[in-house]
């Protein structure tokens, strides 16, 4: 990479990292604003101001927007389009203890890390003078400096340019992706009156080492989607005296964590490349007091990555192995009980429970059956009371939707209900079948082949940490999205996705981002070297073999 591009993004990258944006503040404003500044000051978007623009987030209490910058080039008459799109948030500062006050000032932090404890390894990277440290450096705003120098750069020749850029610095990533979400209507709208034709969207964000000792630089083609599995557990009420009474809903959700938390048989495969297993999120009783009575209900959702299936299969999957778990529970409790009359000499009689799993369209039907569109008012009015409510987030929103669907079923007898708790993000496996995914593949083989470096770039098809690619596109098979929907409480009204623009925008997806590790930790560290003068070019090379 040309020297003084090199040193233009290491400086924005610092410039931008001294912004405090942490996500769910309004200080994201902050950081925004500046990048919208420092476009105005571009000749580029002097001569043209119309291309640049705020994208404010949908509805929210916040006022959070985006920026997005776009680019014609005008050499011929071309309408191939790239999408660059960049995350402007950080997660908190918390986690620097009492040297937090440093944490957004990357050169003075340096120093101030000497006096604290630090593993090994970062220890041994600080000392190497290879990396530059700080909440944001790595995660993601090199990201975000490297496309707005790119842009520069282009716009500065731009009669030599043929095609467009359109660039999104997008808040809120860390959070719910409203930046995404509402920029994704925007980029449809812009496609319909410019004509644009979008090849990709290029992701700038981080990338690290997948193993202990991995030196490893990659690049991703597509990424992984997230779904979050859902369970809703009744049990039976019993004296804490009398537990055999009963049925413990701790126990069934005790055992659908054994059965599913960590257990590689729900990862997810394509092409060799593996999800991480399911890792639970939450999981707790839902009894509001002390008592001797044990718990009647109790809930848990998981992380479940995805790289080929889609939610219908997954729902197929997770209810087979709560309907294995609760099965179980039922087998040990009788073993137990037998043991236990024995013990005291008293008659045993097998207990009467059943395993009884279903997902929460089944349970909507079988209260339907019974109420009619009755189940519909009383739904919508508590859908209505509980937006009303801003302490409900949209987990225990649709959390409440079940507990309350379930409240007007007449059979109170122990049941699993799986559900899908917000948020949704679709993966995207470019397989390389269709002309565009071919092309996609290609811009960026040639642009790994081209490097001339010492370092080992290799090419992956997903992208495996959650970002806002997943945007990009969205499931078209009818009976994903509907499952989807008819199991997510409250899709379309607490939480909603664009899934028609998704779906229009249909894109494949790239990830070119700068190395470095510790994401989300006070050790949180950029490599120098690599990110600002490998990462770039390939991020340049990679625009530019598709757009020719």
């Amino acid at each position: 990479m040309d020297k003084d591009l090199s040193k233009k993004i290491r400086d924005l990258t610092i410039e931008l990292a001294q912004i405090k944006s942490v996500v769910g503040t309004k200080e994201e404003n902050d950081v925004v604003e500046r990048i919208y500044e420092k476009f105005t000051k571009m000749e580029y978007f002097k001569n043209n101001p119309e291309l640049l623009r705020y994208v404010p987030v949908k509805d929210d209490p916040l006022e959070r927007k985006s920026v997005m910058a776009i680019v014609k080039g005008e050499k011929g008459n071309s309408k191939k389009t790239v999408i660059l799109i960049g995350h402007t948030d950080t997660v908190g500062i918390s986690d620097y203890g009492i040297i937090q006050d440093y944490a957004t000032k990357p050169l003075e932090l340096a120093d101030k890390l000497k006096e604290v404890s630090l593993p090994k390894e970062a220890l041994e990277d600080l000392e190497s003078g290879e990396y530059l440290f700080g909440r944001g450096v790595f995660d993601m705003k090199c990201g975000v400096a490297t496309l707005m120098t790119l842009i520069e750069s282009i716009s500065n020749d731009i009669e030599e340019f043929e095609g467009n850029i359109v660039f999104a610095a997008v808040c809120d990533e860390e959070g719910n992706s409203g930046g995404m979400l509402s920029v994704v209507s925007e980029l449809v709208e812009l496609k319909e009156k410019e004509g644009f034709e979008y090849l990709a969207v290029i992701d700038t964000d981080y990338s690290a080492p997948r193993y202990e000792g991995d030196n490893t630089r990659y690049v991703y083609v597509g990424t992984v989607g997230k779904l979050m599995p859902s369970f809703y557990i009744v049990g039976s009420e019993a004296h804490g005296g009398d537990p055999f009474k009963g049925l413990d809903p701790n126990h069934i959700s005790s055992a659908i964590v054994e059965e599913i938390d960590f257990n590689t048989k729900y990862c997810d495969e394509a092409e060799g490349e593996v999800t991480v297993p399911p890792i639970s999120l939450r999981q707790q009783d839902l009894k509001v007091e002390y008592s001797v009575q044990t718990a009647k209900t109790s809930y848990l959702y998981f992380n479940f990555g995805t790289h080929r299936s889609t939610p219908d299969q997954i729902l197929d999957k997770v209810i087979a192995g709560a309907e294995l778990a609760f099965q179980k529970v039922i087998d040990s409790l009788n073993i137990e009980y037998k043991k236990y009359c024995e013990a005291n000499g008293f008659p045993y009689e097998k207990l009467p429970w059943e395993a009884r799993v279903m997902s929460y369209e089944e349970l909507y039907n079988k209260v339907r059956e019974e109420k009619g569109r009755e189940v519909d008012k009383v739904m919508e009015e508590l859908a209505k009371k509980l937006l009303d409510d801003q302490n409900i987030d949209e987990r225990l929103f649709a959390l409440k939707m079940v507990e309350n669907l379930h409240n007007m079923w007449s059979d109170k007898n122990p049941v699993v209900i799986v559900y899908y708790s917000p948020p949704y993000y679709p993966h995207i496996y470019v397989k390389g079948e269709s002309p565009l995914e071919k092309r996609v593949l290609d811009a960026v083989n040639e642009a790994i082949e081209k490097m001339d470096s010492d370092y080992d770039i290799e090419m992956k098809k997903f992208y495996p940490y959650i970002s806002d690619l997943s945007y990009a596109a969205a499931p078209r098979e009818k009976n994903a999205v509907d499952s989807l929907k008819n199991n997510m409480p409250g899709f379309g009204i607490k939480y909603s996705l664009p899934i028609d623009e998704m779906q229009k925008l249909n894109l494949p997806v790239v990830n070119i981002g700068p190395f470095g590790k510790d994401a989300h930790k006070f050790t949180e560290r950029l490599e120098k070297d690599y990110s600002f003068n490998i990462a770039p070019k390939l991020v340049y090379e990679t625009i530019m073999n598709l757009l020719k």
